[in-house]
């Protein structure tokens, strides 16, 4: 069931993206467009399983072709400025002004195992509070959700997890391990793999391996 949430979701430049799995995609060649496949990827089936849970994903990037890709799909994106943070102020404030009372919430966009029914329950969870789900490792964050009608205050960056904790946003530490798996490493992306990636990322699997 959607719930009446909407997520930003922060989509790097596909050059700058995910710079540790460079060659992850060709046998360690690390071919340009072979990375920049992967990691729209990545960020395609984040998206697309965040689409089933919510009211609406909207996406924030300056790439061309994550935009293209994006409207393909029906799903709007939104220039920001630069950093990870000022861009996620910018995008709910947008959303803000659409939604006065609204929950508001940011998620990683590199979550490609990510099942609808994890991100359900921690919405669930959150209960209307302002609330964040850490990584796996416990220090980063990779969904952050505002309470009803209040700002997000997002705190990403190195030790996110207790920034944002330290900020007031309560921990969600439910057993929803695809929401928990975010992919920056090949082993993470080995990890994922084996809590079933969506299928963009899938499709590259017989050239990753």
């Amino acid at each position: 069931m959607r719930r009446e949430v909407d997520l930003v979701v922060p989509v790097k430049t596909l050059d700058r993206a995910k710079t540790r799995l460079l060659g992850a995609a060709d046998h360690g060649l690390g071919d340009p467009t072979a990375h920049a496949a992967l990691a729209l990827a990545l960020a395609l089936d984040t998206i697309t399983a965040a689409t089933k849970a919510v009211r609406q994903v909207v996406a924030v990037t300056s790439d061309p072709a994550v935009v293209a890709e994006l409207r393909a799909l029906g799903i709007e994106s939104l220039p920001g400025p630069d950093g990870l943070n000022p861009a996620l102020h910018h995008a709910a404030a947008v959303l803000r002004t659409r939604d006065p009372h609204s929950v508001i919430g940011a998620l990683q966009a590199d979550l490609p195992a990510l099942k609808p029914d994890d991100l359900t329950a921690a919405l669930e969870a959150a209960a209307d509070q302002r609330a964040f789900c850490p990584d796996r490792q416990g220090t980063g964050t990779t969904l952050l959700l505002s309470a009803p009608g209040h700002p997000l205050s997002p705190h990403f960056g190195l030790g996110s997890a207790e920034a944002h904790q330290a900020s007031g946003a309560i921990p969600l530490l439910g057993p929803w391990h695809s929401l928990r798996t975010d992919v920056d490493t090949p082993e993470d992306l080995t990890l994922a793999t084996t809590l079933g990636l969506g299928p963009r990322t899938s499709a590259l699997l017989p050239v990753c391996h």
